[in-house]
This record gives C-alpha cells, structure tokens and sequence, in this order.
C-alpha cells in the first residue's frame, strides 16, 4: 500500500495526483481528478499529501470537511534548505526552485495578500504560480538531495516536516477560530473607555484624560502625540528623550499619573476598540489567520488583527461555547529548558529535570537562594545582557553551569563574525551581509522580530541583511536565536502530537502563541485533553532533542473565560 502521494491543482480547475515511492519519486502515473476534496477523500490510506503550498490547498479541503494526517510544503521546505544553504532571501516559490534547478531565471516572489479582516483563511491563491505535478515532484526529489546533503540530515528531516506539521495546524486553527463573545468584548470597552462619541473621535474616559493633562501642564497637550508630550515635559523643565512608560513613571510631575493612564487606555482604544470587533469578529469567532514560521527565529505570527498581542483586560471576551471548556497551557520557564537540551550541561539538565521552578533551584546553587538574581542571570545569558551586574551574574552562571554558558557565547561569536548559525534541528539565521555561504561558516546570527517577544530583550538593532558593522548587535541576536529558535522548533513537534491526540475527538487547537497554546472541547474532554498537553510535550522533547533528562512542564487552567487563566 503506497501512504505517500503528490498533488498538484491545475489550471482550469481539478488535480493531478501520483503516488510516490520511499525514494520519493513517482511510482505510477499521474492522475487527473475532477475535485481536490474527493482526490484526497477518497485515498484515506494516504498518511502524507505533498503539495506545494498548505495555504493554497488545505483551506479548500477543510472547507469541505476534509483533512489530512500529515503534509509536505515544498515552498516551505524550500525556505528552510534556503536558508540552510546561506542563502536567506532568495525566492522560495516552487517555481524558483524550479527555475534554479534548471539554471534559468529566477521570478520573484509575489508579494504576501493583506489579510481580511474577520475572514477564514482564503480558498485561491491568485497570485501563486502553479506547477504542474511532474514539475512539482521534480523539485520535491531535489530538495530530497538537498536534505541528505544538510549539516545534520536527520534533523533538517525533521524540521521539515515539523514546519509542514505546523502549517496544517495554522489552518485548522484559521479555520475554527477563537470563540470570542462581542457583547463581553462591548462591555469591557464600555468600562474602561466610557461612551462613544459620535464622529469617531476619543471616547469619554480617553477625553477626560487628555483634558487632567492638560491641566497639569497648563497648556493644551495631545497626549496621543508623543512629540507633544516632550515639549510640554521640556516646558515645565523635564527633559525626556521619549514617552515610554518606564521613563515616564521616573518623573515627578502631577501629569504622569493621568498620562500613563490615557496611553494604556489608548492603546485599548486604538488596537482592540470598537473598530477593531467591527472588523475582526465574525459569527463568535476571531480569526487572525495564523502564519506558522512567520519569523527567522520559527516563531509564529499573524497575518493582521494584533492576534498575538491580546491585552489581558481584552481576554475576558474569550468565552468559551455552551457546554465547552478552553484549556490554556503555558509552557513553565520554556527557554532556560530549551538552553539546557541544547548545550548538554550536566548540571542545567539536573536541574531542568527534577525543579518545577528552575530558577530557584539554579539560585540555590549559584546565588545564595536569590530567585531574582537567578532569573536576571539566566535570562541576560540568554538575551545578551553582559554589562553591568549582568556581567557579575553571567560570571557566577558560568562557574557552575560552564556548558550552557559556552554555548550561547559561542553563538554569540559566529554571529558577530558573520557566520550562520543553527537551531538544534537546524533552522538557520542569514549571514551579516557581505559574506557569502563559503565564507559564513557553520553557524551565525539572528535578530529577535517579535515585539515583546521573550522575557528580556537583546539587542533591537541588526535586522538580516544589513551590513556587519553593527557585529556586537548581531552577536547577541546569535545567543538568543540558537535558544528561541530551538523553542520554536520543540513547539512545533508539540503542536503535531497535541493535533494528532485531538484527532478523535470533538476538542480544537485555537490558540497558540511562543509558550502558550489553547484548546477548546466540550466540558467532559477536558482532563484528556490536559493529559494529552502533559504527553505531547515529552514526545517534543524526545524527538526534539533526544534523551535527555530535561522536562518541560505544562501549567494548564481549564476554564470558560480566557481571562481567568492567569
């Protein structure tokens, strides 16, 4: 019984479809089928689809109740080899890849399609370019080659079909959406805005506010304009170089209370305010259509509608259906876990084992028992904070965790060299600009996209691409992406076991975020389902980063409002 095939969409409408050996190649004819649905319904001994784009397949099969166990996405595997080969940034559409593989001209990408706000993932990709099969499948073998070739094959395997596992997820969660009650949404913003004005302009609360900051200036001050705000600070004799709240709440000034208020309030308004529920909700459900890898480092993002950015005030408007449950799951201390996989240090992995909170247990051993100090020292070692006391703690980590300490040094130093650096299954960070894949090396460097991403910051000022001049910046974006970007790829592995657990039952992946994932069941599935978050993230980490002692636990809250899981 063949369980791998190709698919391929033609022109005009219907799919071509072969089956496909354990070499990859065809191994029979291709198929002609009238309709994707019945090609797919109809071989349900098929385990892997491969295809050239998830998004512009599988929206069109969930869309009539069809899905698949497994996929391969060759635009996608084909950005991971990309990047692999040191060659960020070149086109990873199947037709570039076709293109290179027969030496001639190389399209470029078509630009990424806006979402639509409260829409379900689109069914067409008007803008792709279709293959057909025996094209498609002649890229897929090359990519096969390009695999075996890879640093560590075995794990560029598995990255590829995790990212390909990962996408199916995205869509599924596109499709069933975040419950979401707008009436709730309505309330909330009633209580902390006030009423709407007619016009669209500020609402109550935001009014008042503006006008208490005003009065505290003694002048008229638009406290939405941040350039207004440090001339009327520089009136009063303040100087400020920007109106972030940490600067802001340094000063004493009767403005500064009402200020920090209004730019909270502000942001709520601007962000997830009565527009925002307008455009955004649908039918009791938020889509934000999810983008799984959307980020150098593998983290996810969306496409549109702050979907990652859910303030915590906001998240009561997450209510769960009549009769259902949401199981919100949080990864404990995920990336300190994740350093301690990957560099093998035999006392972080100790402790990564046994503590439920790895940071007292790491205090206790190297701090005198102080948890803060513990927390600030593995978290600088992480995101580069190396100044300072931030140097005094890295000095006293590194004495009783050397490994874990070397590893992210070093990554550190092939990226300020320029060279590209890996995740543990092999993800890759683009070179500085400037050094090609021959002279990058093995390993290199990354920037941390997402806003707030993590849990300390590293540097903000290397992108890919940009020259190596800044070499200190890029350098400690290396030290985070080697931890990041192995926690992005260990969630990966978690969401394929928490889908495949699920897949009897009635529960629906319709959250996940860096460190957070949510499920939605009805009310008699919970506990499974909870019990299947416990077992899909030690399988991730198994298959992850092999056998090691480390664990990575779960704090899991069932519960019928988001809101009241933290």
């Amino acid at each position: 019984m063949v369980d791998r095939w190709a698919l391929a969409p033609v022109e005009g409408g219907g799919v071509e479809v072969a089956p496909l050996g354990p070499d990859g190649l065809p191994a029979g004819p291709p198929q002609r089928e009238a309709d994707l649905a019945e090609a797919v319904r109809g071989r349900p001994e098929v385990v892997r689809w491969v295809w050239r784009s998830t998004a512009e397949v599988y929206p069109r099969l969930l869309a009539t109740g069809v899905r698949v166990e497994r996929c391969y996405d060759i635009e996608d595997a084909e950005t991971l080899l990309l990047g692999h080969e040191g060659r960020h940034g070149e086109p990873h559409s199947a037709a570039a890849a076709l293109a290179r593989l027969r030496g001639g001209p190389v399209p470029p990408d078509p630009p990424q399609r806006a979402a639509e706000p409260g829409a379900q993932s689109p069914l067409f990709e008007p803008e792709s370019t279709r293959l057909p099969l025996t094209d498609l499948l002649a890229v897929y073998a090359e990519q096969q080659r390009r695999h075996a070739r890879a640093e560590q094959p075995d794990r560029m395997r598995l990255l590829t079909a995790a990212e390909s596992a990962g996408m199916l997820v995205a869509a599924e969660m596109n499709a069933a959406g975040l419950p979401w009650r707008a009436d709730v949404h309505r309330n909330v913003l009633h209580e902390l805005l006030g009423e709407r004005y007619a016009g669209g302009g500020e609402p109550r609360r935001l009014a008042e506010l503006a006008d208490e900051i005003s009065t505290a200036f003694g002048r008229r001050v638009r406290p939405d304009l941040p350039a207004d705000v440090i001339k009327a600070f520089s009136h009063a004799g303040i100087k400020i170089s920007s109106t972030r709240r940490w600067e802001i709440e340094s000063i004493d000034h009767p403005a500064v209370k009402p200020l920090v208020e209004y730019k909270k309030l502000y942001r709520i308004w601007v962000a997830h305010g009565w527009s925002w529920l307008q455009d955004w909700v649908r039918e009791g459900r938020f889509r934000p259509e999810f983008l799984a890898g959307g980020t150098v480092t593998g983290r996810w993002v969306t496409n549109g509608g702050g979907g990652l950015q859910i303030p915590k005030v906001i998240r009561r408007a997450v209510v769960a259906d009549p009769g259902w449950r949401l199981v919100v799951a949080d990864a404990d201390q995920m990336e300190p876990r994740v350093l301690a996989a990957i560099s093998r240090d035999p006392g972080l992995m100790e402790v990564a084992g046994r503590a439920t909170d790895l940071y007292q247990s790491v205090s206790d051993r190297a701090f005198s028992g102080d948890r803060d100090q513990a927390k600030v020292a593995v978290l600088g070692a992480i995101y580069g904070q190396t100044s300072g006391d931030g140097l005094k703690n890295l000095a006293a980590l590194r004495r009783r965790f050397p490994r874990a300490v070397a590893y992210v040094d070093d990554a550190a130093r092939e990226g300020e060299e320029g060279r590209l650096v890996r995740t543990w299954l092999g993800r890759t960070c683009p070179p500085a600009a400037g050094s090609s894949a021959d002279d990058a090396g093995e390993e290199g460097g990354m920037p941390q996209e997402e806003a707030g991403g993590g849990e300390g910051t590293g540097a903000q000022d290397w992108v890919p691409g940009y020259a190596s001049s800044n070499s200190r910046a890029r350098g400690r974006f290396a030290r985070n992406f080697v931890v990041q970007g192995s926690a992005a790829d260990w969630t990966l592995l978690l969401l394929a076991a928490l889908r495949r657990a699920c897949s009897g039952l009635a529960a629906e992946l319709v959250f996940f975020q860096h460190d957070e994932v949510i499920v939605h069941c009805p009310e008699e599935e919970a506990q499974t389902v909870v019990a299947a978050i416990r077992e899909a993230s030690e399988l991730a980490g198994r298959l992850t980063f092999g056998e090691t002692p480390v664990r990575f636990p779960f704090t899991t809250a069932v519960v019928e409002c988001y809101g009241d899981a933290k």
